[in-house]
C-alpha cells in the first residue's frame, strides 16, 4: 500500500471501530433500562415487595412463557436479576447515569451487593479504573472493600 492508502485505510478503520463502539454503547444502555424497567414491574406487580410462593411460580410461568417469545435468556434466573437490580437502584435517574458508564453485567453484579456503601464503592471504582466485569468479580472475592 502507498501512503495515501494506508492513511484512508486508517481512518476508514477508525471511523468504523468509533462507530461499533457507539453501537455497543447504546445497545448496553438500552438493555440496561429495559433490564430496570422488568425488574420494577416484577417487584412492584407480582411480588410486591415479598417473595411469596404465589409470586415465584408466577415468576417462572411468565420466564416460560417470555423464554419461548424471546430466548432462553428471558428465563427464570433473569426475572430475579431484573428485580435484584431494580431493588438495589430504585432510582431511575441513577441508573440512567449509570448505564453510559458501566455495563448490564457490571451492574447486575454490584446489584447483589447488600451494603449501600459498598455498593456505591465498587460502582465507583469500575467508573475510575473502567474494571472489566472479570476483574469487577475478582475484587468482589477479595474483599478489596472493608467497612470501617
Amino acid at each position: 500500500m502507498d501512503k495515501v492508502e494506508t492513511q484512508l485505510f486508517q481512518e476508514i478503520s477508525l471511523i468504523i471501530e468509533e462507530s461499533k463502539n457507539a453501537v455497543a454503547v447504546s445497545v448496553n444502555a438500552e438493555m440496561t433500562m429495559r433490564n430496570w424497567r422488568v425488574g420494577k414491574l416484577v417487584k412492584q406487580t407480582i411480588l410486591q415487595g415479598e417473595r411469596s410462593e404465589y409470586g415465584k411460580q408466577l415468576i417462572k410461568n411468565i420466564a416460560q412463557q417470555l423464554s419461548l417469545r424471546f430466548g432462553n435468556t428471558w428465563n427464570d434466573k433473569m426475572l430475579w436479576h431484573c428485580s435484584k437490580f431494580f431493588s438495589s437502584f430504585p432510582d431511575e435517574q441513577i441508573v440512567a447515569a449509570l448505564r453510559r458508564e458501566l455495563t448490564w453485567t457490571h451492574l447486575k453484579n454490584i446489584a447483589y451487593i447488600d451494603d449501600p456503601l459498598k455498593r456505591e464503592f465498587y460502582l465507583e471504582m469500575c467508573k475510575l479504573e473502567r474494571w472489566s466485569t472479570r476483574a469487577l468479580q475478582e475484587h468482589i472475592k477479595s474483599m478489596l472493600y472493608v467497612s470501617r
